[in-house]
């Protein structure tokens, strides 16, 4: 393990080499009036999830399995960055990296412990009074299928002591010809028999198997890498990312506008047992109708058969939702407590449109129920620029964490900036 104890402006030559002199000055986001945000780090490079410890001290997750050559060099000193603010001042000024190479998303703190994940494997290592925890990692659970997309095995833990691993759908809508024309669907999906779906662990035991010690915990959804447990309604939440290229792949029955604006991505409540439609069904949020795939005889206008669950709220199409926060609360004005944080990604697909999606929104709820319509929390991502691809994007979001004193943390995997989001007082 190697470890970089070293001051702010040094860790930014060593870990920012995708924020170069050209990207510069890089626009502020925009949060509602009373708060603040601050930069607590200018930049990690491909920066995804992150959890903060009770002291205070961050972990992010930096992703290279897309980097640009310059950052397989800092591969080496690990995927984890663990991160200080010893002056109390909101700006991190130690830096280590370490950790295993191939950890891609995620990073939780459940119990005293840290648990990372890479794409076949998730693991833990105890926290101590180190910034770098000093023990060796257990491997928790593993034997998920190797997939070419939507590898990462986001995690949920429950009060109960078990865990909740997304498996992810390895396609588009599993189609017979991959991401071709008028391609129909396998039917059945043989890819529901170990993926697209959330298998459920007990949190303390190591070698498990998806297989063997794997419990199906609920099936048919595409890609949920915004997941967590709400502590008050004691159950899994979610927001699923959708399928892409309706009308690109189905011309005939999509327009160009129907290909940017469908299908929904998905806010949902799950429960043991239950089934969220993929790959034979998508949500319409224009409708607001869960309608029949075209790969299993939809024609755009055609609802759904079956008994699948409808969202709690249809987020609009392509926006990417990247992760999921329960907010407790403090320190904050009461609107705040309960209610779910959703950062987005931003969309890549909105073919020959401007692209959307790059913000945080909030959902109030109470008791696991939501109680008005969401809201925009966080903004100004894209930039001032128009956004035709998502390259142009000034940032994109991925990550949110709550500090101890109900601190907002928000990254982006761009430049791998962190921000500091503060309530200060009405306006």
């Amino acid at each position: 393990m190697r470890r970089l104890r070293v001051p702010l402006w040094l860790s930014v030559v060593l870990l920012v080499s995708s924020l170069d002199a050209a990207d510069e000055p890089l626009p502020p986001i925009q949060v509602p009036s009373g708060f603040s945000a601050t930069m607590f780090h200018p930049g990690l490079g491909p920066a995804r999830h992150m959890a903060v410890r009770d002291n205070g001290d961050v972990y992010v997750v930096r992703s290279f399995r897309m980097s640009r050559p310059q950052l397989r060099m800092e591969a080496a000193n690990g995927a984890l960055i663990a991160l200080r603010d010893t002056n109390g001042d909101g700006v991190a000024d130690v830096v280590e990296a370490f950790g295993p190479i191939d950890v891609t998303t995620e990073v939780r703190i459940h119990d005293g412990w840290l648990y990372y994940s890479s794409d076949v494997a998730v693991y833990r290592i105890a926290l101590d009074d180190n910034l770098v925890p000093a023990g060796a990692a257990q491997p928790i659970a593993g034997g998920f299928p190797m997939q070419r997309t939507h590898g990462t095995k986001t995690l949920a833990f429950d009060g109960a002591g078990n865990m909740y691993v997304n498996v992810a759908a390895p396609s588009n809508a599993c189609e017979t010809k991959r991401m071709a024309k008028n391609t129909p669907g396998f039917d059945p999906c043989p890819q529901l028999e170990r993926a697209a779906g959330v298998w459920k662990f007990k949190a303390d035991a190591q070698l498990q198997d998806q297989v063997r010690d794997g419990e199906r915990y609920i099936t048919g959804t595409r890609n949920l890498v915004a997941m967590a447990w709400h502590p008050q309604a004691d159950k899994l939440y979610f927001v699923m990312h959708g399928r892409d290229s309706l009308g690109l792949l189905f011309p005939d029955l999509y327009s160009r506008q129907a290909n940017a604006e469908l299908p929904a991505e998905e806010f949902h409540v799950a429960e043991a047992g239950d089934d969220f439609g993929w790959p034979y069904t998508y949500y319409d949020p224009i409708r607001g109708r869960r309608m029949r795939g075209p790969e299993y005889g939809g024609d755009g206008q055609t609802e759904a058969d079956g008994d699948y669950k409808d969202p709690l709220i249809g987020f609009p199409a392509h926006w990417a939702p990247n992760d999921l926060l329960f907010h407790s609360g403090k320190n904050l004005p009461e609107k705040y407590a309960e209610g779910a944080f959703i950062v987005f990604h931003g969309s890549w697909n909105r073919i020959g449109m401007e692209q959307d999606g790059y913000k945080v929104v909030f959902v109030p709820m109470r008791d696991g129920e939501v109680t008005a319509d969401w809201e925009i929390f966080a903004d100004g991502f894209k930039g001032t620029g128009s956004v035709r691809n998502p390259g142009d994007a000034a940032y994109r979001p991925t990550g949110l964490a709550e500090g101890p004193n109900g601190e907002i943390y928000i990254s982006e995997d761009k430049h791998g900036r962190i921000w500091q989001v503060r309530w200060s007082g009405a306006p």
